[in-house]
C-alpha cells in the first residue's frame, strides 16, 4: 500500500486481514514522506515499510523509478494507492509488474484531483461519494472498479463531508480488494467486470 498521511485506509485493510477468512494481506507500506502515521501503523503491524521522498531524487522520473523499485522488491500482486497524494507515472506503472488501484473521494469522473471534496461543495451537488479505480497515466482517469454514494447535507463543511466519505471509502476498499482477490477482474476499454 502507498500512503501519504494518517493511513486510515491502510488500517481498514489491516483490520480486515486480521480475520483469517479475509483473502488479502498487506505485504509492505510505502510513503512519499517520512514520519507519517501510515508508516507508524505499518511498523506497529510488523510490516516492512519505506519512504521514497521526491526531494531526494533529481526529478520526478527518477523518483517514480525509485518508488517502482522499492514497491516491486516486495513482489505485490496488487498495489493500493490509498491517500497517496502523488501522481504515478507510466514508468512506475510499468515497473511494478502488477495492477495499481486508487481510492478517490468523489464519484469519478466528477471532481478529479486533490480538491475533490472542496470542489464538490463549491459546485453544489446533492450527492457525492467515493471511487475505487485502476490507475492509468492520467489523474483519476482510470477505469472505475466500484463506487459508493454519500449524500451532501445542508451545512456540510469540507471536513464533515470528507469524514463521511472516508467511512464509505474504507468499506469500499475492503470489499473490492476481497472481490478482486476472489474473482479477478476483466477490463475491456473502460468497462470493468469483477
Amino acid at each position: 500500500m502507498l500512503v501519504s498521511g494518517s493511513g486510515t485506509l491502510l488500517q481498514a485493510l489491516l483490520d480486515a486481514s486480521a480475520n483469517a477468512e479475509y483473502p488479502a494481506r498487506v505485504v509492505a507500506v510505502g510513503a512519499d514522506r517520512t514520519g507519517v502515521e501510515g508508516l507508524a501503523r505499518a511498523q506497529r503491524a510488523g510490516l516492512p515499510s519505506f519512504a521514497v521522498v521526491p526531494r531526494d531524487h533529481p526529478d520526478r522520473d527518477a523518483w517514480n523509478k525509485a518508488l517502482a523499485e522499492a514497491v516491486s522488491s516486495h513482489q505485490p500482486n496488487l498495489v493500493v494507492s490509498a491517500g497517496f497524494m502523488k501522481v504515478l507515472s507510466p514508468a512506475f506503472l510499468a515497473g511494478v509488474g502488477c495492477p495499481v488501484i486508487n481510492t478517490h473521494p468523489s464519484l469519478l469522473p466528477a471532481f478529479p484531483g486533490v480538491r475533490a471534496v472542496r470542489d464538490t461543495l463549491r459546485y453544489g451537488v446533492k450527492v457525492t461519494g467515493c471511487t475505487l479505480h485502476l490507475v492509468d497515466a492520467g489523474v483519476d482517469t482510470g477505469p472505475v472498479l466500484a463506487q459508493r454514494v454519500v449524500p451532501v447535507r445542508r451545512g456540510d463543511t469540507e471536513d464533515t463531508l470528507h469524514e463521511r466519505i472516508k467511512i464509505e471509502e474504507r468499506r469500499l476498499l475492503v470489499r473490492t480488494v476481497a472481490e478482486l482477490v476472489n474473482s479477478g477482474a476483466t477490463v475491456t476499454g473502460r468497462e470493468v467486470d469483477i
